[in-house]
């Protein structure tokens, strides 16, 4: 009897970790984590880009990021880091700036940016630019991932 009760116990726990391990990989396959890669215009800058399809079939798109240096410090100062996305199509657009003065870019040189896409990027890279609301990058890429 003994024998039989620990079979069932562990047929049901197998089962049970099984189960969990199928829907935490389902969870993770929603959601794609890309880091950005180190750079020389902002060596100390670290972050990820995280991209996830939601209900509507668009994609969002939530950036973090730490040690960004402020934008005015950059050798030449601009006004803005700018946001890019390339498409499949490989079209680029601007998805926003990042102010390094104010609220958004907080004293210890954090932020968080998210936005919404109705195509799915395939590359993510953040400019520093003299207009934010320029329609084509003109600077240089301060930090990029790699095509995803």
């Amino acid at each position: 009897m003994k024998i039989s009760s620990v079979y069932h116990t562990w047929r049901m726990l197998s089962g049970t970790l099984c189960l969990g391990a199928i829907l935490m990989l389902s969870v993770q396959g929603c959601s794609k984590k890309i880091n950005f890669q180190n750079s020389a215009e902002v060596p100390a800058a670290r972050g990820y880009v995280k991209v996830s399809k939601d209900n509507n079939n668009n994609y969002q798109i939530k950036l973090e990021l730490s040690n960004l240096a402020e934008v005015k410090r950059l050798d030449p100062p601009k006004e803005s880091y700018v946001v890019w996305m390339e498409s499949e199509s490989n079209s680029v657009k601007n998805i926003g700036r990042i102010n390094s003065s104010g609220s958004l870019l907080s004293k210890r040189l954090t932020v968080s940016f998210e936005t919404v896409s109705s195509v799915k990027p395939t590359l993510i890279y953040i400019t520093a630019e003299n207009e934010p609301n320029t329609s084509y990058p003109t600077g240089k890429k301060m930090l990029t991932t790699a095509n995803f």
